[in-house]
């Protein structure tokens, strides 16, 4: 019984892609004429989280998707999605694109296309304010209990350095904020993340980055493989932006500095 419902699910879903597919095929960019659907996790400020009233999505990538949506004359749809099934959801058209704080890499250009990068990021280390252990290196996190996001380009990070041989104890979780957490309540040593991530707990005064890496990843719009019309079309769009300042409003507006240069 199971298996017959698993079939008949696998073979809805085919259909779906397929007509999604011959939608853009036929001419038409994204799945749904006149909406830009945008998948991405809504729980990693400041890229994108939820307003006070829960409901509401704020962040860079929210002023970003609405941006580009505009450009391209379209209205914006934004789908919240876990992190660890983001881009399946892309290739099953779920939505037309990822915009999601995602870093353009060699292994996912493979799969997907990406477009010219909005934004230069690089990794940090966080702690508690008032705690003494205070890294100013990264071989400081020896023998310490370090917070990040599973399946995150912090994971990747601290998944290399222990392969260099740094000694430490992972605490991975499924969302940032849950890191941020743990490492306030004292059951981590420190957290590791996105610098841009940082950004938002500046002002907290239970947190301080005592380590910032170089911007040495670069975030892109993911699309679907194949679909160079939307493409070419983001990528008009964000240069565009780029050229008229827009982005820079959006940079001052949401990190407070402008971060122009992460992208020359």
């Amino acid at each position: 019984m199971k298996k017959s419902v698993l079939v008949a699910a696998a073979f809805s879903a085919l259909l779906a892609l397929v007509s999604c597919n011959k939608k853009v095929e036929s001419g038409e960019f994204t799945i749904e004429k006149g909406v830009l659907k945008v998948g991405m996790e809504i729980g990693y400020p400041p890229m994108e989280y939820y307003d006070v009233d829960g409901k509401t999505p704020v962040g860079f990538d929210i002023e970003l998707g609405k941006a580009v949506a505009e450009k391209l004359g379209l209205k914006v749809e934004f789908i919240d999605t876990a992190w660890d099934g983001i881009f399946a959801g892309l290739e099953t058209s779920k939505y037309d694109c990822v915009m999601s704080a995602a870093t353009i890499t060699p292994e996912r250009l493979e799969s997907m296309e990406f477009s010219v990068p909005y934004v230069g990021n690089g990794q940090a280390i966080v702690v508690r304010a008032e705690g003494d252990f205070k890294p100013s290196t990264l071989e400081e996190l020896t023998g310490k209990t370090v917070a990040y996001q599973a399946e995150t380009t912090s994971d990747i990070f601290m998944t290399k350095l222990g392969e260099k041989g740094l000694q430490f104890s992972p605490a991975e979780f499924d969302k940032v904020i849950n890191a941020y957490d743990e490492l306030k309540l004292g059951r981590c040593d420190a957290l590791v993340c996105d610098a841009l991530v940082y950004a938002n707990y500046k002002g907290d005064p239970a947190y301080v980055s005592t380590w910032t890496g170089s911007a040495d990843e670069f975030f892109g719009v993911a699309i679907r493989k194949g679909n160079t019309d939307l493409l070419d079309k983001v990528n008009a769009a964000l240069k565009e932006m780029i050229a008229d300042g827009t982005m820079k409003e959006l940079y001052v507006k949401v990190f407070g500095v402008d971060l122009s240069d992460t992208i020359k």
